[in-house]
């Protein structure tokens, strides 16, 4: 592969926020190559139709785990993104040794591609490292309350392990870094059997489906419209601060009252049922951004509605077969 003044690599671009933040990247940050390394377990082709063919970017179907075999060796990258993880509930359950190892050593290999290239490292963490918080709002000090045996633990153990590896290559090599705590986020592009909240509950919805509510309802999610974030993650990028941020929404909402609003707002005729709780179901979860407002001067800015709306009409090209 040729070398490129200033190139950028996206790892999982091809994923639900993998893809957004590639296109971002394309339109709004100084680079003259963008490459989108993606094995497509949960990602899709279809989710970067529009950047591939662009002479800025370029996508390779492979996996982080064997990166030796994707020739990225040759090529010095001002900044690498980490973004390839499963984060579907119920596809890493269902491939939690392929979790483990996108998380240790996919994260390995991009480290030490990062460290050849003198590259700025942005890993995508997770608010899952919290577990079930005993504070609340969670603030990035807090240390958290995961099971480390639960059946989350796949992710959990594996998000948790990337960001002490990355850590490790800071404090060792100077690896300038970001760790990128996400909370929540929905929005076009999501898979339709995810297993999340939001494309549960609105399928089920537009079908005029049962809502299926785990427990009481009362557990609380902070819901982040995709675009708000990948806006945070571009400045975070574009600065020089290390460590962990948190990025969501601090809008919170018990699920039940979620159920309500979507059945409500999408006119359906669906009902509400309860089902027993999961394990290890966080019983709130809302992000402080102190943190963030200070050192990148973002919060979010789309309502709940607007990005409803939004998430809602692409879920219904998904229902009728349309592209």
């Amino acid at each position: 592969m040729a070398s490129f003044l200033k190139s950028l690599l996206v790892a999982g671009g091809a994923g639900f926020i993998g893809s957004h933040l590639s296109a971002a990247l394309v339109e709004n940050f100084d680079c003259d190559k963008l490459f989108i390394v993606d094995n497509l377990v949960t990602g899709s082709v279809d989710n970067i139709g529009d950047l591939i063919g662009s002479e800025k970017v370029e996508f390779i179907e492979g996996d982080i785990v064997e990166l030796d075999k994707l020739s990225l060796e040759t090529i010095k990258f001002s900044h690498i993104l980490n973004f390839a993880s499963i984060a579907s509930p119920k596809t890493y359950a269902e491939k939690s040794i392929e979790t483990l190892q996108t998380g240790s050593l996919g994260v390995f290999n991009l480290l030490d591609l990062a460290k050849s290239s003198g590259a700025r490292f942005i890993h995508a963490s997770t608010s899952e490292i919290y577990g079930d918080p005993m504070v609340h709002p969670q603030i990035e000090t807090y240390y958290g309350n995961v099971n480390s045996v639960g059946p989350r633990s796949m992710y959990d153990e594996a998000k948790r392990f990337g960001e002490a590896t990355v850590t490790a290559y800071h404090s060792k090599f100077g690896l300038s870094y970001a760790l990128v705590r996400i909370f929540n986020t929905y929005g076009p592009k999501m898979g339709q059997n995810d297993g999340r909240v939001i494309p549960n509950f609105v399928n089920a919805a537009l079908n005029n489906l049962d809502l299926e509510v785990y427990g009481d309802g009362l557990q609380t999610r902070s819901l982040c419209y995709v675009s708000d974030l990948v806006s945070g993650i571009l400045k975070l990028t574009q600065s020089e601060f290390c460590g962990p941020i948190n990025l969501g929404n601090p809008s919170e909402i018990t699920v039940i009252d979620l159920a309500k609003k979507i059945i409500k707002s999408l006119d359906s005729t669906s009902k509400i049922i309860h089902l027993e709780g999961l394990a290890d179901d966080p019983r709130q979860r809302c992000p402080d951004i102190t943190l963030a407002k200070k050192v990148l001067n973002w919060e979010p800015e789309i309502s709940f509605e607007t990005g409803l709306l939004k998430t809602s009409e692409y879920f219904k090209l998904i229902n009728s077969g349309a592209d």
